[in-house]
């Protein structure tokens, strides 16, 4: 036998070379058959489980790991996106809030009979005697005070006696305002704001007497730097702050080369109704060389401009706004993000993040990146990268064309970025600003770096696994699990009464009589757990709105959302404590439950949004979770209602209960508060204060903030109630007594 066997194995060697291509082949994919014939079915299927194993881990991981880095790279280029839009909201909406006050003081007969005094006050300085003493104080404050700070922070040698006042009119003001400020910046602006009159019998003194209180409050209220009455031949002839600016003219004066001159042209010139010209950014020497833009309006008379009310916009506000007061990781920002503004000039209009953090690690990487050594050293002589900081960038350069987006690209510390871009519009100006939201990648994808090594551990980890749990249970279920297996098929398919055989005591034998069991109470517990799981839906809807008990129901343990233009109630019914006194306990709870129950109805029917009832308490509120422009209206007409139940309830059941509400409207936040037990709250300075004005009311009523009587004051009455301090200041509190 042995013999023969070599023999055939020989020849069929030797058949299997001679013979064709095709023929060779044909006998491989026999012989791998006959091989695949000897191995047994155990071994097939744990080589056949292993291998789905490796395969489905391998693409399950591949297409998880995708959707994951999408999602996370999603994820950040939104937050950028959501903070690029937020800055430029808040930015409009300041710079338009200025732009419509500026309208007010500029229509106003205060503007206009300033302008005519000032104007009265300066011409009759044209002849006015000025000593040599006062003289030389003008050349040394020039001396000794303006021209070294413009020199600190240009860098550059300026020629005194180039801007030294030359008209009478412009050296007698500066002698008896300009030049009296004490040398320190910060002492002599708060010094000449706070003058109010030089004592020197002039008009122009008078004038400023009468004046200087409003100017000095539209200037500190609104944190401007400075403001200026212009008249129609160009004279600055009244200044809040006295600078070096007083007196001059913007047309042909020293300061003639600044943006002031053309934003004073336009408007002079302007014949749209409530014009008001913004200017770019600029180096106003005046301003000692610190970034300055203007808001001009004229201050007209007889329907003609009579001259112009300029107020100087300091960067700091833009800085304020742009760098989140320089709370960056508190907004989310974490450790590198932050949002610029750039100009048409490729310029910074706003300061570098890692500028205000360390100036010397901002000069480092700057120049590093390609920025010349000059001009971050002109940064930091400056005090900030506004106008001085080139931010060029795929992204600026989009943005100046118009363009909204989100881009990976180097930003101008020469790192890798995210940055989310777009043009920023101020309705009614020239300027070509654009916006960039950024975060360094090595922060944005610290993320996805750490979830990459997770997956890889994770898959390999389960292959391994999954390879050696295939060979162990493989010897055990290759028989049994083919019955547990058509057992299976049919509870998949409905039928739950299934009935397998047990053949074995062992787990196998086990196994099988739980699934029988399984079988039969898969209906019951199915039936169960959906009774259970809609009482458990309906529980946390009576607790909590519906958004966030869908996040809680995921695990989420921490939820809390801040709520724009929400009104909130809070009403105590006077009198329950002595009824619950005087009843029996089942008794004044069924009265109470009667009286909650039509409360709660008209808040259903008024769209309110009931947040708790605590004893004689009721908080409420009115756009939330859903939003309503009508939600202060709501309120108070909930507030009317409740006043109707708790009479009608005094007629029925023979009780003297009362109503005291104190209604608020503004910014609120809710979430869940708590562990384990939790519970949905609503909290704030409205609702503290909606708490305030109702505790604060000895008397039964409806009582309301000045935001609330502002909204409702035309269609319904108040009378004043007396006040409440809010963080040290008095507030007025309104009471409700009908409506028109």
């Amino acid at each position: 036998m042995t013999e023969v066997s070599a023999h055939e194995a020989a020849q069929t060697v030797a058949e299997h070379e001679s013979a064709p291509v095709a023929s060779r082949t044909r006998l491989d994919r026999f012989r791998r058959r006959r091989l695949l014939a000897h191995v047994s079915i155990l071994s097939k299927l744990i080589l056949m489980m292993v291998l789905c194993t490796v395969v489905a881990s391998v693409v399950i991981g591949g297409i998880a790991f995708q959707a994951g880095r999408s999602e996370m790279r999603d994820a950040v280029f939104s937050r950028l996106t959501e903070v690029r839009e937020s800055q430029t909201r808040e930015l409009t909406s300041q710079i338009t809030d200025l732009r419509n006050s500026l309208i007010i003081y500029t229509h106003g007969v205060v503007a206009r009979n300033a302008l005519e005094a000032f104007t009265a006050g300066f011409d009759q300085l044209a002849n006015a005697q000025i000593t040599p003493a006062q003289s030389q104080t003008i050349t040394d404050y020039y001396k000794n005070g303006f021209v070294k700070e413009v020199e600190q922070y240009s860098g550059t040698k300026l020629d005194s006696s180039a801007v030294l006042p030359t008209s009478n009119a412009q050296r007698y003001l500066q002698a008896n305002y300009t030049a009296k400020r004490p040398l320190n910046l910060d002492d002599g602006d708060q010094y000449s704001i706070d003058l109010d009159n030089a004592n020197d019998g002039s008009a122009w003194s008078a004038a400023n007497a009468q004046y200087q209180d409003f100017f000095r409050q539209i200037v500190t209220r609104y944190e401007f730097q400075d403001a200026l009455l212009i008249d129609g031949r160009g004279n600055v002839v009244y200044s809040a702050y006295k600078d070096v600016d007083l007196g001059t003219n913007v047309l042909d004066g020293p300061y003639a080369g600044s943006k002031l001159h053309s934003a004073y042209s336009k408007a002079m010139s302007s014949n749209t109704v409530d014009y008001v010209g913004f200017t770019d950014f600029e180096f106003y020497q005046p301003a000692e060389m610190q970034p300055t833009a203007w808001m001009v309006a004229p201050i007209l008379k007889d329907g003609r401009a009579a001259g112009v009310l300029a107020l100087q916009f300091p960067i700091t506000k833009i800085n304020r706004l742009m760098t989140f007061d320089k709370r960056w990781r508190e907004v989310g920002m974490g450790d590198t993000g932050e949002t610029v503004l750039g100009g048409p000039d490729e310029l910074m209009r706003s300061d570098s993040r890692v500028f205000l953090e360390n100036p010397q690690q901002y000069k480092t990487d700057v120049v590093n990146a390609g920025t010349p050594p000059d001009v971050a050293d002109m940064a930091i002589r400056q005090g900030g990268t506004t106008l001085v900081q080139p931010m060029t960038s795929a992204a600026t350069r989009n943005a100046q064309k118009g363009e909204t987006g989100t881009i990976i690209t180097q930003d101008y510390l020469g790192q890798d970025t995210l940055q989310a871009y777009a043009p920023v519009v101020i309705k009614d100006s020239d300027l070509h600003w654009s916006i960039v939201a950024k975060v360094d990648t090595s922060e944005a994808f610290a993320r996805e770096t750490s979830f990459t090594k997770t997956m890889v551990l994770v898959t390999t980890g389960i292959i391994f696994v999954v390879c050696l749990l295939a060979i162990y249970l493989a010897q055990i279920f290759v028989r049994p699990i083919r019955r547990l297996e058509a057992g299976a098929q049919r509870i998949s398919a409905g039928d739950y009464n299934v009935a397998i055989p047990v053949d074995t005591r062992d787990e196998i034998g086990d196994l099988t009589q739980a699934f029988n069991e399984m079988g039969r109470s898969l209906t019951v517990k199915e039936d169960l757990l959906n009774q259970q799981r809609k009482e458990n839906d309906e529980l946390l809807r009576s607790l909590m709105p519906d958004s966030l008990a869908e996040r809680f129901k995921q695990g989420e343990e921490t939820i809390a959302f801040e709520h724009q233009n929400v009104t909130v109630i809070f009403a105590d019914i006077i009198g329950l404590e002595r009824l619950q006194a005087e009843l029996a306990p089942d008794a004044s709870l069924t009265l109470i439950n009667e009286l909650i129950r039509q409360i709660d109805a008209a808040a259903e029917t008024l769209g309110m949004e009931t947040v708790r009832t605590v004893r004689n308490g009721y908080l409420a509120s009115c756009g939330l979770t859903v939003p309503r422009l009508d939600n202060v209206r709501r309120t108070v007409d909930f507030a009317l209602e409740c006043q109707q139940i708790v009479s009608r309830f005094n007629n029925e059941t023979g009780n003297d209960l009362s109503l005291r509400a104190g209604i608020d409207t503004g910014t609120v936040s809710s979430g869940l508060l708590g562990r384990p037990s939790v519970v949905y709250d609503m909290w704030g300075s409205v609702v503290n204060l909606a708490h305030q004005i109702k505790d604060g009311s000895p008397q039964p009523g409806i009582y309301v903030t000045s935001g609330v009587h502002d909204v409702l004051q035309e269609t319904m009455r108040f009378e004043a109630a007396g006040t409440t301090l809010v963080e040290g200041q008095a507030q007025p509190i309104w009471r409700l007594s009908e409506r028109r």
